[in-house]
C-alpha cells in the first residue's frame, strides 16, 4: 500500500511541475483550442487557450512501466498510448489549423474500433478474459466469444466517446473520472490496475488545478480519450460489465443527451435540449456556472460509486 501511495503522489508532484512547462510550450507554439461558434459566449473568451495539455498524463504511464511492468500494466498503458495518439492527432488539426471540428469522425471510429479489436484480443488470449457476464453472485450469461467481442467493441468505443463528450466544461472530466479510477483501485484484487488507477488520479488531481476553471490549458481529446478507453478497458478486465450503466451514468448522459438531440431534431426541427451535450444545457437553461456543474455531476459520480461498491460487494460477490 506505501508504494502505491508514493507513486500516486509522485504522479501528482510531476504533473504540478511539468503542466506549467508544457503550457508554456503550447502557447508558444500558438497549438490552442479553436471555439465552435454556437458554444455560449462565456465560452468563446475561452479561445486562445493552450490545447492538448492531456500530454502531461504520459507521466503516468512512465510511472506504472518504471514500478511495475509486467504485462497488464504494458496493456493498460499501451490502451492509453493508442487511445491518447487518437486525441493527439484531433487536437492537432484542430489547433494548428484552428478548426473546431479536428479530424473526421469516421477516422476516428476507425482507428478506436481497430485498437480496441486488438486488445479486446490480447485480452482474452493472454489474461484469460472470459466471455461470461456475471448477472448477480452464482449467475453468469455464457456467451459466445464472437458476440462478447462484438459487444464488447461497442461497449469501449461507444464509452470512450461518451467519455469524450464529457470533457466539456473547465475540470469537469476529471472531477468525474478520479471517482471512477476510485472504484477500480476499490474493488479489483489485481495489484497492477490498483497500482494504474492511483497513477491515473494522482495525474488527475496534478492536471486539474490547471484545467479547474478558469482553465490555464484544456486535456483536449490526446487526455479524454485517453482517459475513456483505459476506463472501459479496466470494465472489461474486472468484470463488472453489469454495472456500467450506473458507473458510467455521467458519461452515458452526456452521450444520450446528444444522440437523442439530433434525432428529436431531425424528426421535429425542435431542441430536445437547449444544448448538448447535456452540461450546456445547464448553463443555458438554468443559470449553473461552470463550477456548480462540475461540483454536481461530480458529486452524482462519487454516489453512483458507492453504489456500484455496493452492489459488487454483495449481489456480484
Amino acid at each position: 500500500m506505501f508504494e502505491m501511495l508514493f507513486v500516486s503522489g509522485l504522479s501528482f508532484l510531476l504533473v504540478l511541475m511539468f503542466t506549467p512547462l508544457l503550457i508554456r510550450i503550447l502557447r508558444g507554439l500558438k497549438l490552442t483550442q479553436p471555439i465552435r461558434t454556437e458554444l455560449p459566449p462565456d465560452h468563446q473568451a475561452k479561445l486562445g487557450t493552450p490545447l492538448m495539455a492531456g500530454l502531461v498524463l504520459l507521466v503516468g504511464v512512465v510511472i506504472s512501466l518504471q514500478f511495475h511492468p509486467e504485462p497488464l500494466m504494458i496493456l493498460l498503458c499501451a490502451t492509453f498510448l493508442l487511445f491518447s495518439s487518437i486525441g493527439f492527432m484531433d487536437d492537432f488539426k484542430k489547433a494548428v489549423w484552428q478548426d473546431p471540428s479536428g479530424i473526421s469522425g469516421r477516422t476516428k471510429l476507425v482507428f478506436q474500433f481497430i485498437f480496441t479489436g486488438i486488445l479486446l484480443i490480447i485480452l482474452m488470449r493472454s489474461f484469460a478474459i472470459s466471455s461470461d457476464i456475471t448477472i448477480f453472485h452464482g449467475f453468469q450469461l455464457h456467451l459466445p466469444v464472437y458476440i462478447y467481442i462484438a459487444l464488447m467493441l461497442l461497449f469501449i468505443v461507444g464509452s470512450s466517446n461518451a467519455i469524450n463528450f464529457t470533457d466539456g466544461l473547465d475540470g469537469l472530466l476529471i472531477n468525474v473520472a478520479i471517482p471512477t479510477y476510485f472504484f477500480f483501485f476499490l474493488i479489483s484484487d489485481k495489484l497492477e490496475v490498483q497500482m494504474f488507477s492511483l497513477i491515473m488520479i494522482g495525474c488527475l488531481l496534478g492536471l486539474f488545478l490547471y484545467n479547474v476553471y478558469p482553465a490555464r490549458a484544456f486535456m483536449g481529446d490526446t487526455g479524454s480519450l485517453a482517459i475513456g478507453g483505459t476506463l472501459s478497458i479496466l470494465a472489461v478486465i474486472e468484470k463488472i460489465e453489469i454495472l456500467i450503466p450506473i458507473l458510467f451514468s455521467i458519461y452515458l448522459m452526456e452521450q444520450f443527451s446528444v444522440i437523442f438531440q439530433v434525432w428529436y431534431y431531425k424528426r421535429t426541427k425542435l431542441r430536445l435540449f437547449r444544448m448538448a451535450p447535456i452540461h450546456y444545457h445547464f448553463s443555458l437553461k438554468y443559470g449553473w456556472s461552470e463550477n456548480k456543474i462540475v461540483t454536481v455531476f461530480g458529486f452524482i459520480s462519487w454516489l453512483s460509486v458507492l453504489l456500484c461498491w455496493l452492489l459488487y460487494k454483495y449481489v456480484l460477490h
